[in-house]
């Protein structure tokens, strides 16, 4: 390990005052490995700022000392993005008490959020206002914004109201310079060139820290209605999907498709957990639908045409919010089921909307061929795309031995598959480190350089994040 010499850490402290500069090794623990322990670094200290012009100061001092910086927000990185490298002299960047929302305009439907917001706090802020922000997962009670922002990510509601890049009005950013990007004012026409916004939003922190983000609000649901629909295939689900949005033009908000295998394991594992509808099914959907009124009717409504059409097998319409509640658990609990089943390669992919029944059969398929004992299960958005394509082990595994071999070449397999696809080899959790080799392998070379221009253009020295999304190394300025 590469040590933080003394000089550095006083800079530091004085920058940001004792407290917020952790070096304790046993404090620094938890925050040097990702939250499913499959990625672990080092690093010399946790800073903790608490404004921007702290930021700005972080960046400066790490800038003239050579010290790489890992922004890190809610620590949910599902790719090892907010996790440091083992090698290099590093800082840990922590946004979580950068956590005001400097304002909330309900007439404009705008807040400002500073990056360390948890998801959930915003989404309180807004609906104490009759308002909401239109972006939830799984990660919400630990998420944040500028994490949100640097991911790009997406979630249950993209049908209707797209990724964190459609729902971000504007950004204020401290760059590797340690320069200001003042950004914030969301305005809907500006001409001046290349957007530093847009190259922000999904930059996995390679290009500066987000400090605060202006975001899209909208009007708080007046009634929502939520089903679990059983089908017997993935076909069969997107034949609804279209006969649905075709019925109730834009009240379709989430359409998530589970298989029967995953919904299995959640039942499995999952406490307080139970089967929505009296039998099995091959495959199931949870509906929600939003309306000024009578959401619930015009829902049952649709899905009984749907039954006639022979486009579904069974469905029940959530008579309460705490059946609702218990419904959506069902699918965001599917992760922490297979966790507890055993190791899992895991797969964030998306490939085009009508292409996404035929990958799931043929890809679980295949994947099964090549790698005899696994069990391949896809579940996700239908309505975007997006599929966590997920690769489990044979029972009784050593699963780091089995996450490198065979699980490297299970993954390589799957990206194979995705990119024949026309597809992405990322949706939804960014590339981070586990995702860079595949990246650098199927990634065209116009993509390529793009990115690598771009990175040596803004982070030159290659301090920020280094060992994330950027596949080519960033080497020092010639003298």
């Amino acid at each position: 390990m590469e040590i933080m010499n003394a000089r550095i850490l006083d800079r530091f402290r004085e920058a940001l005052g004792p407290l917020d500069v952790i070096t304790d090794q046993d404090d620094l623990a938890p925050w040097l490995a990702d939250w499913r322990g499959v990625y672990a670094g080092q690093a010399g200290a946790l800073l903790s700022p608490r404004s921007v012009e702290q930021v700005a100061a972080i960046m400066r001092i790490a800038r003239e000392e050579g010290v790489s910086l890992v922004p890190q927000g809610g620590n949910t990185s599902m790719v090892g993005g907010a996790t440091p490298r083992p090698e290099g002299v590093n800082a840990i960047v922590s946004t979580r008490k950068m956590n005001r929302i400097r304002s909330l305009d309900r007439d404009a439907n705008i807040v400002i959020a500073e990056a360390g917001v948890v998801l959930q706090t915003l989404h309180e802020a807004a609906l104490a206002q009759g308002r909401r922000f239109p972006l939830s997962l799984g990660a919400k009670g630990s998420a944040t914004i500028g994490g949100l922002v640097s991911t790009n990510a997406g979630g249950t509601q993209v049908l209707r109201f797209g990724t964190m890049r459609a729902l971000t009005l504007g950004i204020e950013a401290v760059l590797p310079d340690g320069s200001l990007f003042e950004g914030l004012a969301p305005l809907k026409k500006d001409t001046r060139g290349y957007d530093p916004r847009q190259l922000l939003v999904g930059a996995e922190g390679t290009l500066g820290i987000v400090t605060a983000a202006a975001l899209k609000l909208v009007p708080a649901p007046l009634d929502v209605a939520t089903a679990w629909v059983g089908l017997r295939n993935p076909h069969q689900a997107l034949s609804l999907l279209r006969f649905l949005e075709n019925g109730m033009t834009d009240a379709i908000e989430s359409f998530e498709l589970v298989p029967e295998g995953s919904l299995a394991l959640v039942l499995d594992h999952i406490a307080d957990t139970r089967r929505p509808l009296a039998g099995p099914h091959p495959w199931h959907v949870l509906v929600e639908a939003v309306l000024a009124e009578g959401a619930s009717a015009v829902l049952t409504d649709w899905l009984g045409r749907a039954a006639e059409a022979g486009l579904i097998e069974d469905a029940v319409i959530a008579s309460s919010e705490a059946q609702a509640a218990s419904f959506w658990k069902l699918r965001e609990s599917i992760s922490a089921a297979e966790r507890a089943e055993g190791p899992a390669m895991q797969h964030d992919i998306s490939v085009p909307v009508d292409a996404m029944p035929d990958f799931l059969e043929a890809a679980s398929r295949a994947v099964e061929a090549r790698f005899p004992g696994v069990t391949a299960r896809g579940y996700g958005h239908l309505g975007d795309g997006n599929i966590h394509f997920h690769v489990c082990a044979p029972h009784g595994v050593d699963a780091a031995r089995w996450r490198a071999d065979p699980g490297k070449a299970i993954s390589n397999h799957v990206y194979d598959l995705v990119t024949a696809a026309n597809g992405s080899i990322s949706a939804e959790h960014g590339i981070g480190q586990m995702k860079i080799d595949a990246f650098a392998r199927l990634a065209g070379p116009a993509r390529l350089a793009v990115i690598h221009g771009v990175k040596r253009a803004l982070d030159p020295l290659g301090i920020m994040n280094p060992g994330k999304l950027v596949p080519l190394a960033i080497e020092p300025p010639a003298a």
